[in-house]
Parts: C-alpha cells; structure tokens; sequence
C-alpha cells in the first residue's frame, strides 16, 4: 500500500475522532506532508518509539500507542506463563498527550489481562526503572520524548531488570506490530473503571518514598552540604524532576534552594524555555535570572522526563559556565573515588562504566585511581546491561555515564538518572567549595594531573524522508571509502562496529569484542577520535571529536580542524 493509499484508509476509518479527521484533511492537497507522515511507520527499536505528534503512522498517536502496547502485551504473555501476575509499570511526563497516552497503554494491558501499575502523576524515568524491579514487574513503559523539542512525543519500554528493551524483545515487538492495525478500536474499558475494578492500581508517595530512600543512600558526605550551605538554582524545564529534585536536595541537606517558579508546573509547551534540553546553555535563561538575583553558586537543570542533568558554574560575580556532559561525567568519577576513598566507602573490586562517544578522560580518571574502566555502544541500555552482569559476577559498579549528560550511580537504577545526579552534584560542589574551589578549579587540577582533554559533537541534522536515505548513503561512503587523513592527521585505525573489524593503516586487521552498531570510529595518529553514528532518536548524524593537547588552545585547534572535516561530510 502506498503512503497515499494508507492515508486514504486513515481518512475514512470510524476510529479516528473528529479532530484527527479535520487535521489529515487539511493535508489533502499536500503530498510531501502526506508522504512524510505514511509512507512507513514509525520504527520500533530498543528505544521504543519517537516521533512528532499527529495524525499518520509515522507521528505520535494514541492509535500508535495502543498498536505499540497490545504488541508488547503479547509478547509479555508468551515471554512468560506469569506475565498477567507480574504485570507492568506505567510513567508519563509532562509532554502534549502524555498522560492520555499513559491511560491507553494502561487500559490496552489491562484488557490484556495483564496488571498494571500506573503512576498517578508524571514521575521521573528514574523512578521508573526503580519500580520495576522493586514491584517485580516484567515491563515497563514511559511516555516521554526526553529532551527533544516539544513537537515531539514518545514510548519508552522497559523489561524486568530495569533496562530498556533488549534488542531482541524490540525487534520481537517491532515484528507483532506489523501484524496490528493502528486503527483497531481502542478498548472499551475505561481507566476510571479499570481502576475501581482494580485491574489497574496507581502509585504516589509510597514509591517516590521508597525510591527516595535510595537516591539519599548513594551520599557519601552529608556534613559537607551542611557546612558550605551553597546557594543553588534548580529547573526542572516544566518537567517530571519538579516534586522529586528539590525534595531530595532538601533532605540531602541543603538550605538555600532556589527553584525557578515558571518552571515549576508542568507544561509541555514549556512557555519559558526556548529549548527544554539542559545540554545547552540557551534552556537556563530563566535560572541564569534568578542565579544572579540570589548570587547562586550552582545551577542544576533536569531535562522534562528528568533522566538528563546539566550543571552550571560560578565563575565570577554573575558570570556562570555550563559544563559538558564530559566534563561532569569525569568529575563525577573523581568525585566519588576521592570521597570514597576519604570515606572509605569505595567497594572492593569499583568498575565504571562509559560509552564509546564518552571522553577518554575517564578512563584516565579511573586508572590513576585503580578503578575498573569498561566501554558499551551508546545508550544507557548497553549500559544497563554491563550494569547487570557485574553485578552478577560480584563486581560493583560505581559509576556509569554518557557524554549526552546521562549519569547513574549504582545499580538501583538502569537508566540516567538525573534525580540522584542533582544529589550528587550539589555534595560534589559542596565538597569542593570547602576546599575554596569551585568544580571549573577541580577540572584544571584534573588536566595538570591527567593532561587536558576536550571533546564536541557536530549534528550534520536530515530531516525528511530523504533525510533517512542521505544518512544512510553518508555512512556507506564512509565504509567503502575511508578518509586516509582528518583534520591533517592520518588514520591509523579505523573500528567498524557494524562488521566488528579494526583496520589499521598498515593493513592488518583485528576482531573486536563489540559489533551490530552502525558505529565508524576513526582512531588518528595524534591520539585524537573522530566517531561517526546515527542517532538513535532524531533525524541527524552525529560526529564526535575527542583530543588530547598540551593547552586549552592547542586542544581548540585540533578541534577546530576536525569540526571542519565533521562539516564537510554533510556535503558529500
């Protein structure tokens, strides 16, 4: 069936409400519109699904929710003769729809047969994988996009260890959802109903209790926040960190917490923030106000789901610095191996945990302080997944970490979670400030000890239709033709993690231990790393550069030569 032939039978079904109708009949007379929006469904993988909201299968809808929810239903129940016992968790955060969202999902598992367990207000992400293993459910599900633009809406699902989907329960459901139509009537049973008649049960304050008590374990230094009384700014960008953040930092210790009160409600338009991702400086107008008002020392900011976290500086008198989600991730590590030391916290057999785009700078930090140090894919799944198997082998993982501002701490979670991060940070800085620092002096202490290492992601973004298949060709170019030199350095290695082949300049090759990721990680002569892939969620390419220099500006030219070659691949 053609993308024009399938919105036809979308525009004509009675499953469609009145708004839907009217909003695919304005597209009538546009067929880039109408093929953007079917000429493919959505693709369900490891992350779920993410999309712009709308009318169509490739959009954000509550007929693609349901689609999305019997398949992963189904799959529970052959997964597992007890699936209808153990049952299922149910989030949603502050975005457009999504609690009506969360409400389908949770009706179409109850019809099911399978017991639910639905948030009764948006929750954290984290909070969501906590749950899950503490209720010993066998799924999970959060309607959430994360940090994306307000456009967008999603369906993130989890299985019984906390983590996202494996890949082969995702290409399982992907495969059960092809066989659904979308357009199949939703159930005829109500959440009210399904609530009375306890097929569903809601969760509050119990669980953010238990899961509080959790985050709070993970501090090693209370007396400190006590005793440097920093001033700190939080925003939860309108999101799900807005009940949960402040009160953990409250019970943390600390007593002058300024919360930015247009950001406090949720509101998934977020009216006040032009972007709602804390990686990037122009999401803190509104706390960058209100820090110089009250003289801030920090400001924490967690993205809408409150998985990511960003960290902002005093450098001066109402001067502030956002850090890099590297430059977090390593003081983190060293963070918790000198107060764990100091503590004697530090268990016996510590690993840490990055992905491959995540700065070396880590492993740097780990190894000065015989720490373990291992590498996944990118995704906190991969992550989560190392996380579980230490953990069975008897070795504890302290930290685990992504450059795009994603931090665990232990294992009580298997996602990012910026809940206990926000702990963390305010007792890191707190720590640091009692030594007259600030974290910007910790990390120059860190590049005098280690060397200096700095890193930047270059979007090449292709949206579209076509933008599927220009990426698509970008990467093959790459494999069949591999730049000899970058930013005037020659390659010395080139790891493909699709094949699972390193090819070396010299002509041999090796077998690496990870493969099945359309990764090209090109390895320079210098010791720098340019790192090509896909992302995962949006329609964009991201190039990773990493380097290692003498000084801030020998390490700024470096970079500055492969942004430059980042940029020209975009040109073909």
């Amino acid at each position: 069936m053609t993308g024009r032939e399938e919105y036809l039978r979308w525009l004509q079904a009675d499953t469609l409400t009145e708004e839907e109708r009217q909003e695919l009949e304005a597209i009538r007379e546009q067929p880039q519109e109408i093929r953007e929006r079917f000429f493919a469904p959505l693709s369900f993988g490891t992350a779920g699904l993410r999309g712009i909201m709308g009318a169509g299968i490739r959009r954000m809808n509550g007929h693609v929710v349901a689609q999305a929810t019997r398949a992963l239903g189904l799959l529970m129940l052959r997964q597992d003769s007890r699936a209808s016992e153990k049952g299922a968790v149910v989030c949603f955060d502050c975005r457009l729809h999504s609690r009506e969202y969360a409400a389908i999902a949770a009706v179409v598992l109850a019809e099911l047969g399978i017991r639910v367990s639905l948030f009764e207000t948006l929750h954290p992400t984290p909070e969501l994988s906590f749950a899950i293993r503490e209720l010993g459910a066998l799924a999970g599900i959060n309607i959430t996009a994360s940090h994306n633009p307000k456009e967008y809406n999603g369906y993130k699902v989890y299985w019984e260890d906390g983590a996202q989907l494996p890949p082969e329960h995702a290409a399982q459901v992907a495969a059960i959802m092809a066989e659904i139509d979308p357009l199949r009537p939703l159930p005829r049973i109500s959440l009210p109903a399904a609530i009375k008649d306890g097929r569903i049960r809601l969760l509050g304050a119990d669980m953010d209790e238990r899961f509080l008590t959790r985050v709070l374990e993970r501090s090693i230094d209370r007396d400190a926040v006590k005793n440097a009384a920093l001033r700190i700014v939080y925003t939860p960008f309108n999101g799900a960190g807005a009940k949960l953040v402040p009160e953990a930092l409250r019970r943390l210790g600390v007593e002058h917490l300024f919360c930015v009160a247009e950001q406090m409600e949720p509101d998934g338009t977020f009216p006040t923030a032009k972007n709602p991702n804390p990686e990037f400086e122009i999401g803190f107008e509104r706390a960058l106000l209100l820090a110089k008002q009250v003289d801030a020392d920090l400001i924490i900011g967690t993205d809408p789901d409150s998985d990511r976290l960003g960290l902002m500086v005093r450098r001066g008198k109402g001067d502030y610095q956002l850090l890099t989600g590297n430059q977090v991730g390593v003081l983190f590590l060293d963070y918790l191996c000198t107060a764990g030391l100091r503590k004697g916290t530090l268990p016996p057999r510590p690993m840490a945990l990055k992905s491959i785009v995540s700065s070396e700078m880590t492993r740097a930090v780990a190894d000065h302080y015989g720490v373990g140090m291992e590498d996944t894919f990118t995704g906190f799944k991969f992550l989560a997944e190392r996380m579980k198997q230490h953990e069975n082998d008897g070795v504890s993982v302290i930290f685990a970490y992504e450059e795009a501002i994603g931090y665990a701490f232990g294992t009580f979670v298997r996602d990012k979670d910026a809940v206990t991060a926000s702990v963390m940070a305010a007792e890191m800085a707190s720590v640091t400030a009692l030594r007259d620092k600030t974290l910007l002096d910790r990390l120059e202490e860190l590049y005098a000890l280690l060397g200096r290492y700095e890193e930047n992601t270059i979007s090449l973004v292709m949206p579209g239709v076509d933008g599927l298949e220009k990426m698509g060709k970008l990467m093959e170019r790459l494999r069949s033709l591999p730049p000899e030199t970058l930013g005037g350095e020659r390659v010395s290695c080139l790891r493909d993690y699709r094949s699972g082949e390193a090819r070396y300049a010299d002509g041999h090759t090796e077998t690496l231990a990870m493969k099945d990721s359309d990764v090209l990680y090109f390895v320079l002569e210098d010791g720098s790393r340019f790192i090509v892939r896909p992302s995962g969620t949006e329609p964009k390419i991201k190039c990773y550069l990493m380097v290692k220099g003498e000084d801030a500006a020998d390490c700024r030219r470096k970079l500055e030569k492969l942004a430059g070659e980042a940029n020209r691949l975009a040109e073909g």
